[in-house]
């Protein structure tokens, strides 16, 4: 929550254009997730790094830091990520 003088604004927060976002990319092979992610960000660059993986070494999750130049081109990137299939989850 984001707070102005102790009070909460009221809806998005205003993102200055452009900006460097993270995406969390979650699947089952880290391999698969780096090329995805690349492919999704071409022509952005992607810094990408392994996050974590599951106790049971299922599922890994990936870090990606893009450089966005415009709110159209941060949102594409995170539905195309959302439908990719080695992609379980994103935040």
């Amino acid at each position: 929550m984001i707070l102005t003088n102790g009070c909460p604004l009221q809806g998005q927060p205003e993102i200055e254009y452009p900006c460097t976002w993270e995406y969390k990319v979650f699947g089952e092979d880290c391999a698969l997730l780096i090329d995805c992610i690349k492919e999704v960000c071409h022509p952005h660059k992607a810094e990408i790094n392994h996050s974590r993986s599951s106790s049971s070494g299922k599922y890994h999750s990936m870090k990606a830091v893009v450089e966005v130049p415009s709110e159209e081109v941060r949102i594409t990137i995170f539905e195309q990520l959302k439908q990719a299939s080695a992609v379980k989850f994103i935040l």
